[in-house]
């Protein structure tokens, strides 16, 4: 028994070596290097090859898509169904646009983020934090993974629809879009069916590795509050206790600023996300009242519906757990073994109790924050769009 006990006291106590961080979103870093918005190692855009491929990428899947697709909505202008057919898909494809620019612009901020995670002060001390971390790193793979089943089940029925509702004889193609060029023959046709889904599969993985990135931003600052508050809960376990909570001092700026410089990248990200989120959920539900009843545009819109869901419910949640965990930090310090202390590191604990009172909250531009009661809000908002297309419809 006494063996069993002293083995759980080293495991607790005993330093842990260098413990990565980005390993945790390694396939999320190899997709952004794929798509061409995330350079090599610790460096940013040069000129090199890569920034040339990125420019030709960029251009060909995400610019050239939108535009002919914008062109087409001056033809259907009187067309509602065709009309909303068309735009609560181009609202987000439109958006890739402005993720793919705040990435490259910020990408030394981004940079220099993932060089602070694996810095020494951001690392787990013992084996205890280490599995104090665990369940945030690991409820971020699962939405990962569950975002990209639904962003990749939409992109399958898309991609298949023209074939599973044999429409390929009327020579239809996924998305509505006006080309300088005759569709309805072969060859071309063929060459815009291609187009259209590489350039889709492109701005589905810019998105959904941008967006968990940032996703992944939130969720490492709530798990440096929850090494913070671990510290703190056991700071009378070190010798020197006052020069113990100046390091913990330290390490708060450090998330304040870390937290700072996240929300500095994905503010305006944010912003206009929930903006078009609130309106594509309104359009999807729309178009699931005109289409075929569980016909494969049907259930592409119930995954992109469902997809866009979890995006926004992915950024609430995670900034959500960035408020609760760091509004833990006072209650930490009283959890320790304060009572012990000399008069000064009580002094000084109380002015970190008071540093410490405003929990860090992710904005959007400081306009609303990253909550549950704001994802509440966009899918009300959502309801009311709906409701507002139908009654027209109808009329």
């Amino acid at each position: 028994m006494h063996k069993g006990v002293a083995e759980q006291m080293h495991r607790l106590q005993v330093p842990m070596g260098t413990f990565d961080w980005k390993l945790t979103i390694k396939t999320n870093i190899t997709m952004l290097k794929i798509v061409g918005l995330w350079p090599v190692g610790d460096e940013t855009y040069t000129f090199s090859l890569y920034t040339l491929y990125t420019i030709i990428s960029i251009f060909t899947f995400i610019y050239c898509h939108n535009f002919f697709q914008v062109c087409n909505i001056f033809f259907i202008l009187d067309d509602l169904e065709a009309l909303t057919a068309t735009v609560f898909v181009l609202l987000t494809e439109l958006l890739c646009i402005l993720k793919a620019y705040y990435i490259i612009q910020n990408m030394k901020i981004l940079k220099q983020l993932m060089v602070t995670l694996n810095s020494e002060m951001f690392q787990p001390k013992n084996l205890r934090q280490r599995d104090i971390v665990e369940p945030s790193l690991n409820s971020w793979k699962m939405v990962y993974t569950v975002f990209g089943s639904m962003a990749f089940g939409t992109l399958f029925f898309w991609a298949t629809f023209p074939f599973l509702d044999k429409l390929v004889q009327q020579h239809k193609l996924p998305f509505l879009a006006w080309y300088p060029w005759d569709t309805k023959i072969s060859p071309f046709y063929e060459i815009t069916y291609v187009y259209q889904m590489a350039s889709i599969s492109f701005i589905c993985l810019v998105n959904l590795n941008v967006d968990t990135l940032i996703a992944a931003l939130n969720m490492y600052t709530g798990a440096q509050c929850d090494i913070l508050c671990d510290d703190l809960r056991h700071i009378h376990e070190f010798a020197d206790v006052n020069a113990r909570l100046i390091s913990c001092v330290q390490h708060h700026k450090a998330i304040l600023k870390f937290a700072a410089n996240s929300n500095q990248f994905f503010s305006w990200i944010v912003l206009v996300q929930f903006f078009v989120s609130a309106v594509s959920i309104g359009m999807t539900m729309f178009q699931l009242t005109v289409v075929a009843a569980f016909s494969s545009q049907f259930y592409s819109s119930i995954f992109y519906a469902n997809a866009v869901i979890v995006e926004i419910f992915m950024y609430c949640w995670f900034g959500n757990e960035v408020e609760i965990k760091s509004s833990n930090i006072p209650y930490a310090v009283f959890e320790s073994d304060w009572t012990e202390a000399s008069l000064e590191v009580q002094k000084n604990m109380v002015f970190f109790i008071l540093r410490c009172q405003k929990p860090i909250k992710i904005s959007a531009l400081n306009l609303f924050y990253l909550t549950l009661d704001t994802f509440v809000r966009i899918m009300r908002t959502s309801w009311s769009y709906f409701a507002v297309l139908h009654q027209v419809s109808e009329e």
